[in-house]
């Protein structure tokens, strides 16, 4: 346990900040897990759809910090590809 002053507030600091990614990171996943349902059904305006809200969802992950920017390029990419194979 925290033993200094400053410690005792990081101890503070980082409780709150794990929280808050946590929340962001749920809702990140809430977004792809809709687009991913959508590829799955094979509708593709829905899921083009899915994906366009996603996509701010995950951008504003690196923003916060929660995300490595190659990462979410990555995981972009592939659900775009998959997106574009689907019979329209």
């Amino acid at each position: 346990m925290a033993q200094h002053k400053s410690a005792e507030k990081r101890a503070r600091q980082t409780e709150r900040r794990t929280a808050t990614n946590g929340a962001r990171m749920s809702r990140i996943r809430t977004f792809v897990k809709k687009v991913e349902a959508a590829i799955a059904s094979g509708d593709k305006t829905a899921a083009a759809a899915a994906f366009k809200e996603a996509q701010p969802e995950m951008h504003r992950g690196i923003g916060k910090g929660v995300l490595h920017r190659n990462t979410v390029a990555r995981k972009l990419s592939r659900l775009s590809a998959r997106i574009s194979s689907l019979s329209s």
